[in-house]
């Protein structure tokens, strides 16, 4: 154990949080998936034996990533970026589809299917925050600052879009924060929203005029969170929707109990979309509570890490990847308690999953990086100015008793 703790560095309480999420997911995931198991003629273990699996892999995969110079990932992103593209565009015409979306690409003779969009996601923070410390200079500049860094943004989300309309909007409103942070001027950022928004409503109404898309998706979980249709008669709220409201009222203050989760049976994908709903069930709004703070502690860490951070880059691309981990859980547990309409986006290192807990573990691999260069060059500048130190004072003392001896 001592061994593999000398090989872990960078940020304790990140590595605390990484492991305490991850710990908890199984926990919720083994009690999920109890129903799906038996439907698919599974052990009891199944599932959470192949969650362990992807955890022990993510782990692995923090491990190196994290004793990678973050510097090396500026070159990286640019190949990143460029491959994700052609991903986006098989994925838009010949992508699997798995629960109503075109979302998934199936890798050839093994059969495992990834989402396209996490590894676009990844990509495009790194990249964004490769250009943003470049252009730092000229970042003021409509034409030499804003649009090189907008040009990306618009092109991964509007690859993403037609199929994963709430991916897409989560990056966009993540890259308008970073590009807060990075000094563009707030009417440039307007102006992107402005934009965001006239593109969304085409895009919706050439979906449901051209049956391209999923328009028609996107409008019904719209009423289904209104509570109302387009003609204004009143509906009952979807059944997902209902079943996760029973579990949480179920859970009280303090819970059931792990593994004593009655709506799992009932409540649909209770392992991914709605694991939060699970997790208040059994372990009650403390337990529920406990998630909320576990992320928001992480983020709040990462903030440290950017005002930390000496070199653009790397504080750029702490809190970019940062706030679209927390953005995204936060979006999962509102929809879960109803505050946004249904999105289909997963707990972060929680919610059972393949290729989001990998390209997760890849970005918390990346932070612990560059947390891991910053605690080495300020230890490298204090040892400096010890060294310093001891200098000054030994040539102090030399001084003295050359005067002393005179």
């Amino acid at each position: 154990m001592q061994q593999i703790l000398r090989h872990i560095k960078g940020d304790k309480v990140i590595w605390s949080i990484v492991l305490l999420l991850s710990l908890f997911g199984l926990l919720v995931v083994y009690s999920a998936t109890g129903t799906l198991a038996y439907k698919l003629d599974k052990n009891a273990s199944f599932f959470m034996m192949k969650q362990l699996a992807l955890i022990v892999f993510g782990l692995g995969l923090i491990i190196l990533v994290h004793k990678i110079n973050y510097a090396k990932f500026s070159k990286i992103s640019v190949l990143m970026y460029l491959l994700s593209i052609p991903l986006l565009l098989y994925t838009m015409f010949f992508g699997a589809d798995i629960n109503e979306g075109s979302r998934w690409i199936t890798i050839p003779i093994v059969h495992i299917t990834f989402q396209s969009s996490d590894f676009a996601k990844l990509a495009l923070f790194m990249y964004l925050a490769r250009l943003l410390s470049i252009k730092q200079n000229v970042i003021k500049d409509f034409r030499k600052g804003f649009i090189p860094v907008l040009t990306p943004v618009l092109v991964i989300c509007g690859l993403i879009a037609p199929e994963n309309l709430s991916t897409a909007l989560l990056l966009g409103a993540t890259c308008c924060i970073l590009f807060f942070i990075g000094r563009v001027q707030v009417k440039h950022i307007m102006l992107l929203a402005l934009v965001g928004i006239i593109g969304i409503v085409v895009l919706i109404g050439v979906s449901k005029a051209f049956d391209f898309g999923r328009g028609a998706t996107w409008v019904k979980r719209i009423e289904d969170f209104r509570g109302k249709d387009a003609s204004g008669v009143k509906k009952e709220d979807p059944f997902q929707v209902q079943q996760a409201k029973i579990a949480i009222a179920n859970g009280g203050v303090t819970g059931r109990g792990p593994g004593n989760s009655q709506q799992r049976n009932f409540l649909p994908h209770p392992y991914s979309d709605f694991i939060y709903a699970i997790v208040i069930e059994e372990y009650g709004l403390m337990g529920g509570a406990a998630i909320v703070f576990l992320y928001l502690l992480f983020l709040w860490r990462c903030i440290i890490l950017f005002r930390r951070c000496p070199y653009a880059f790397g504080a750029f691309l702490a809190v970019g990847l940062s706030i679209t981990l927390v953005f995204q859980a936060m979006l999962n547990m509102a929809v879960t308690v109803h505050l946004v309409p249904v999105t289909g986006l997963t707990l972060p290192m929680v919610s059972m999953g393949g290729s989001s807990i990998l390209f997760t573990s890849v970005s918390f691999g990346i932070i612990l990086s560059i947390s891991r260069y910053v605690d080495e060059m300020e230890g490298d500048a204090q040892a400096n100015a010890k060294g310093q130190s001891k200098l000054f004072i030994q040539q102090e003392k030399t001084t003295k008793n050359k005067i002393a001896t005179a």
